[in-house]
């Protein structure tokens, strides 16, 4: 009867556990929150020993509260270090060079940069998620797990000593597996604990020994940024820019020529923290006389039933009969004298990239290559001195990213921009954290056009608040001069 008690009690304690009690347990074994949040940065040194070969070199890795994060380590000669600035990241090794990281690689140190320097004290006010993962048995010791989920669907697992509270291991995602990193010898420095033996497995197994540990000691900012090692002089990013939005300009009058696909998924993370597609719609672009009809051909990985078809024939007819009433109107302005041309579009036309840069300060340009092509690539934040005209231009302009240009052609290949600060009013409020991630591919060697959109947003409106998050994959771009049986069909 005692046995049966004892384990109806460890099963009570078990079933009471909830991700923010073992963070509030983890606040007060590290040292209390208050001192944890009380670090405006931190800096390590020590050695690193490759445990394949016994191969010893020299470690660092050092962090600001302004959201910066770096380390670096020498393996007998072999270099590698890494930089995130708060808007790109960045990697350099003895073997490939220097590159800015694009792609998963980017989503997934960006996440692990944000951890390094916040561990998972703002997980609420940036809208990070909190999910319980399955408890775990570490060095003999039990530990309890939770991932740490952000808006672009990475999980960081973490798992804490369930006696101490204490943080016994990290899984952190990357592009090729998952990095995992082991704590020991916890020892206090400045009233926080701080773990002087770390074990890191990657492709390859590591041992990093500490022998400094410094919290709020400055970091020079210049230490994040992205190494200037070529001497080739840069265009000036002023008259870059104009190339950009006229090139910009050009590309609506091109993509008028073609029709293409796209395909718009909505996801979500589930009540266990895995990511699901909510749902999915497929649909075909074309234009009509320089306006675009938008068609659907599938919902959820679905071809249309007879019905929905119909439906949307005759969706594409209504289309096309406004499409003809606001050029006769158009006409009409023309002949009577009032001046102004048909406008290309309408108000379904894009949003220029070039938008994006308007209120911007353009920051530690350099060259690289993207995809085979040279480009410019260059970081950009808000610019205190601009005053935006539209609220459109309003939250643009408290955007911070990075853009990658095609130097030759002038055009965009690639943007990320995420929101710094809360826009809009008291009636509808864009949150901070909200961000956008624009992929280009080369099509018909002569222009650079949509591949992918990644969409989080985070919007308030009155009392309610509404999150959206979307991939966009653009496919089968085909030019021709787009007619109205063109629009009308199901593909090609």
């Amino acid at each position: 009867m005692k046995i049966l008690i004892f384990v109806l009690f460890l099963v009570s304690i078990a079933l009471g556990q909830s991700p923010n009690k073992l963070i509030s347990q983890a606040n007060k074994a590290f040292g209390g929150e208050g001192r944890l949040r009380k670090i405006s940065s931190w800096v390590v040194e020590g050695k690193i020993k490759r445990l394949s070969d016994g191969a010893e070199g020299k470690y660092s890795a050092y962090a600001t509260s302004e959201g910066f994060y770096g380390s670096f380590f020498d393996l007998e000669g072999f270099e590698v270090q890494v930089g995130y600035n708060g808007k790109s990241g960045w990697v350099r090794n003895s073997r490939d060079g220097l590159r800015t990281l694009t792609g998963d690689e980017a989503t997934f140190f960006e996440a692990e940069a944000y951890y390094r320097v916040n561990r998972w004290l703002n997980y609420k006010k940036d809208k990070l998620k909190l999910f319980m993962a399955s408890s775990e048995t570490i060095d003999g010791k039990r530990a309890d797990c939770v991932f740490l989920a952000n808006l672009k669907f990475v999980r960081i697992k973490l798992c804490f000593d369930s006696v101490t509270g204490l943080l016994l291991k990290e899984e952190i995602p990357q592009v090729n597996g998952t990095k995992v990193f082991y704590y020991r010898d916890y020892r206090v420095v400045d009233g926080i604990q701080t773990a002087f033996l770390i074990k890191v497995k990657t492709e390859e197994e590591y041992e990093i020994t500490l022998e400094k540990v410094k919290y709020s000691q400055q970091v020079e900012k210049a230490k994040f940024d992205f190494p200037r090692l070529s001497e080739e002089p840069l265009p000036d990013l002023k008259i870059l820019l104009d190339q950009v939005r006229s090139s910009a300009e050009n590309l609506e009058e091109v993509l008028d020529k073609y029709s293409y696909k796209e395909t718009v998924i909505e996801r979500e993370y589930d009540e266990k923290g895995n990511v699901i597609e909510k749902s999915s719609e497929k649909r075909l672009l074309s234009f009509y006389k320089g306006y675009r009809i938008v068609r659907v051909i599938e919902k959820n990985g679905k071809k249309l039933s007879l019905e929905e078809e119909n439906k949307e024939n005759r969706k594409v007819e209504k289309q096309i009969e406004e499409i003809e009433e606001l050029i006769r109107k158009n006409e009409r302005v023309i002949r009577t004298g009032a001046g102004g041309q048909p406008s290309s579009g309408g108000s379904s036309r894009r949003i220029l990239l070039s938008d994006a840069l308007k209120g911007s300060l353009l920051v530690n340009p350099r060259r690289e290559r993207y995809r085979g092509f040279n480009v410019i690539v260059f970081d950009y934040e808000p610019n205190p001195n601009y005053k935006p005209r539209t609220r459109l231009e309003q939250v643009f302009a408290l955007c911070k990213g990075t853009v990658w240009v095609d130097e030759k052609l002038g055009q965009v290949v690639r943007l990320e921009a995420f929101l710094t600060k809360n826009a809009g009013n008291f009636f509808a409020k864009l949150k901070r954290g909200s961000y956008f991630v624009f992929e280009g591919e080369f099509v018909n060697n002569e222009i650079w056009l949509p591949k992918r959109l990644d969409i989080n947003i985070s919007l308030n409106v009155l009392f309610a608040g509404f999150s959206f998050n979307n991939l966009v994959v653009y496919e089968d771009y085909r030019k021709f001069d787009t007619q109205v049986q063109e629009a009308k069909t199901e593909g090609w």
